[in-house]
């Protein structure tokens, strides 16, 4: 059995009213999908997106949790660990 991500304890910020990449937008580049970081509140964009700013963050900054804002999607990804962690709200 594959162990469980350790660093769900750290997750600070749940959701958030923005709904675009600042990065990209001062890019004037497109993203596809919006990852919120667990620990801040930094929106950066995915992995599926030009620039994947969200792992940019992860990189720069360590913080290890990311979800999903796209609508109907709840899940939490850990970057350290590599795994989906969780779920909001379970």
């Amino acid at each position: 059995m594959t162990p469980g991500c350790t660093h769900l304890g750290e997750a600070r910020i749940l959701h958030t009213t923005i709904d675009y990449c600042e990065e990209c937008v001062k890019l004037g580049q497109p993203w596809v999908h919006l990852r919120l970081c667990l620990s801040c509140g930094h929106v950066g964009c995915c992995d599926s997106s030009p620039n994947r700013h969200a792992s940019r963050h992860f990189h720069a900054t360590g913080h290890p949790l990311v979800r999903s804002i796209e609508p109907g999607e709840t899940w939490i990804w850990c970057y350290r660990d590599e795994l989906v962690a969780g779920e909001v709200g379970s």
